[in-house]
């Protein structure tokens, strides 16, 4: 985190990796638990607040639940994330991408980055599992 005692006590919008969430139907990553662990008030739910392909997205993908998937893969749905952000009504953005959104859209409230790195625990890692689904 850049600054984990910025989201104490904040209501915050958890921005997560796009395809994470979508494709890979996880619930939440590594800004929920950011939010969570540094004490955010509350995660509010972006879903009231999606627009365009944003809540297109929300639509084909409804498990996405109360984290905003970071979709850009064109220009509009790169407008539609920033209008989505901006239109939050929140007080603090918690952006767990793998991209400095900032360097790509203009975010109207404050933001605070998450990064992470993966870290295997025993066995079989990531490796094993690979090389037993696709070989070599």
């Amino acid at each position: 985190m850049d600054n984990p005692e910025a989201i104490r006590g904040k209501r915050v919008l958890v921005i997560e990796d796009g395809p994470t969430l979508t494709h890979g139907e996880m619930q939440y990553g590594a800004g929920w638990v950011a939010a969570r662990r540094f004490g955010a008030a509350e995660i509010v739910d972006p879903r009231p607040f999606a627009v365009g392909t944003i809540a297109a997205t929300y639509q084909k993908y409804p498990k996405t639940g109360p984290i905003l998937p970071a979709m850009g893969y064109g220009d509009e749905q790169v407008r539609d994330l920033e209008k989505t952000i901006n239109g939050s009504d929140v007080d603090l953005v918690v952006s767990a991408t793998p991209i400095d959104l900032t360097r790509i859209i203009r975010i109207n409230k404050p933001v605070q980055r998450v990064r992470y790195e993966l870290q295997e625990i025993g066995v079989p890692t990531l490796e094993d599992v690979l090389k037993a689904k696709f070989g070599k």
